[in-house]
């Protein structure tokens, strides 16, 4: 009996669109990197990208639980001294929803250089128009 080992040919992607409406953010983020990475998958391979392509809308729709709305806070270094820079997630949400359910799958990927590669599959999209109707996406429930 031989180990079976996925080829770039065996993957087959499809593209699934989520409706972040009234969804929790770390819920929803832990499906999106699910299906991202292929975990979903019978053929998953942990050094493979075999995962769908992920389309998010009503990203400024979301929904978090406790006070992270004024407690999370976003921290950014420009390399310069002094350069912190830090937002809260509520001005997070007023200025780039869709940087806050990117930033959260950005975290509970692989520290690889595969996650570059599995993001680059993430669309985020803060109202409900996204440009990717001709791919037909399926509608994926969460």
């Amino acid at each position: 009996m031989k180990t079976y080992s996925p080829v770039p040919e065996d993957a087959n992607r499809e593209w699934l669109i989520v409706d972040a409406s009234d969804k929790i953010l770390g819920r929803l983020c832990t499906e999106i990197v699910i299906r991202l990475r292929g975990k979903h998958k019978p053929e998953f391979a942990p050094h493979m990208d075999m995962g769908d392509f992920v389309i998010v809308i009503n990203a400024d729709k979301i929904k978090v639980t406790g006070q992270k709305l004024d407690k999370k806070i976003y921290y950014k270094h420009s390399n310069h001294p002094g350069g912190l820079k830090e937002k809260t997630l509520r001005e997070m949400m007023e200025r780039k929803p869709e940087n806050v359910i990117t930033a959260a799958v950005k975290g509970m990927l692989p520290k690889n250089k595969l996650s570059a590669q599995l993001l680059k599959k993430l669309k985020v999209y803060a109202g409900s128009e996204h440009p990717h109707t001709a791919q037909a996406p399926k509608t994926l429930d969460i």
